[in-house]
């Protein structure tokens, strides 16, 4: 049973005002006239509508149509006619415009995607050239570390010579001051056995005083050459010595010079590894990058999708809109051949 709120006269009423617009009486368009009243009430009273006009579509109209009548009939077919052509013109302009603002979309968007491809094969050639240069890095750095154990193997071999070299500089120290010694020994002893030999000659005869004074010579001469030959033999051990030193001062330059080597080796390693670990930071940056370049080009196709489903949806319904009144068109037709009767079936009940 139908609502209390809207009466049937209420819709009789506003479907006699929507056909005098020309308009087919709808549900929605009655509760659009009527301002309130449910979907059902409505449909209902419609419905009772409907079958009262079938059944007095027999009853003969009244011959003529007043003359003011058809003229209202036509002004109001005119206006309808200027409607539908406005809100048609209103959707075509639409459709173009959203057309338009959809093709500028669409060109925008694959201009950003050809600017994020260039900027994505930009990156993949920078990347590349970076992982290069950093596999030259590496090569470098192996070459520099195996150099480093070549020079720490050096600076070893350096150091056990130098160790055996001070090792034999104390050895022949030991042997000069011994040698030293002895000829020191020597010379009291041959001083001594002089002395004796002197005072036995002297005790014993004087006239050997001679012979004394030539064995003192021959002592002296023996002495010289000792202190001599001794002299030489320091010499030639203070050149060896010499000569030692200056070996080891090489070889003390050497191995400062490879621990500098090695110091700056150590520093191009360190320098390598901290470009090494600001690469792959830029690296990581970059794939970020890339990934927000890609995110931002799926959200822009998903929009231009959603746009091209807009445009599919706006271009079918002017058809759709067309049709509706073309079908109007013609109800108000027939409605017009059938008479007052159809037209207003409040008076036939």
């Amino acid at each position: 049973m139908a609502r209390s709120g809207v009466q049937y006269e209420d819709v009789q009423r506003a479907i006699d005002d929507l056909l005098a617009r020309g308009e087919s009486p709808s549900v929605q368009k009655v509760r659009e006239v009527l301002g309130t009243g449910s979907f059902t009430t409505i449909s209902d009273h419609l419905r009772e509508w409907r079958t009262r006009r079938e059944e007095n579509r027999d009853v003969p109209p009244p011959r003529g149509m007043p003359g003011a009548l058809q003229e209202l009939a036509e002004a109001l077919w005119q206006k309808a006619q200027e409607s539908a052509n406005e809100t048609l013109t209103h959707y075509r302009e639409e459709a173009d415009r959203r057309v338009a603002e959809a093709e500028t979309r669409v060109a925008e968007a694959r201009r950003q995607a050809e600017d994020a491809e260039q900027r994505e094969s930009a990156l993949v050639a920078h990347l590349a050239t970076t992982e290069q240069r950093l596999e030259e890095r590496n090569t470098s750095l192996a070459r520099a570390e195996s150099r480093r154990e070549q020079l720490d193997e050096t600076v070893r071999h350096l150091e056990t010579r130098h160790a055996e070299l001070e090792g034999l500089l104390e050895r022949i120290r030991g042997e000069m001051a011994q040698q030293a010694s002895e000829h020191q020994r020597a010379v009291e002893s041959l001083e001594a056995r002089q002395r004796e030999r002197l005072t036995r000659e002297e005790q014993r005869h004087e006239s050997a005083e001679s012979r004394l004074m030539g064995l003192l010579d021959e002592a002296r001469q023996e002495r010289l050459a000792g202190e001599k030959a001794a002299a030489e033999r320091e010499k030639q051990v203070a050149v060896r010595l010499e000569r030692l030193e200056q070996q080891l001062m090489e070889a003390r330059g050497k191995l400062a010079e490879e621990e500098k080597q090695h110091r700056e080796t150590d520093w191009a390693r360190r320098q390598a590894e901290t470009l090494v670990d600001t690469r792959q930071h830029e690296q990581t940056l970059l794939q970020a990058r890339i990934d927000e370049q890609k995110r931002l080009l799926e959200e822009q196709a998903r929009r231009l999708r959603d746009l091209e489903q807009q445009l599919h949806r706006c271009l079918w319904q002017i058809p759709a809109a067309r049709e509706e009144y073309e079908e109007g068109k013609e109800r108000e037709d027939a409605e017009n051949n059938e008479g007052p009767a159809a037209a207003e079936p409040s008076e036939s009940t």
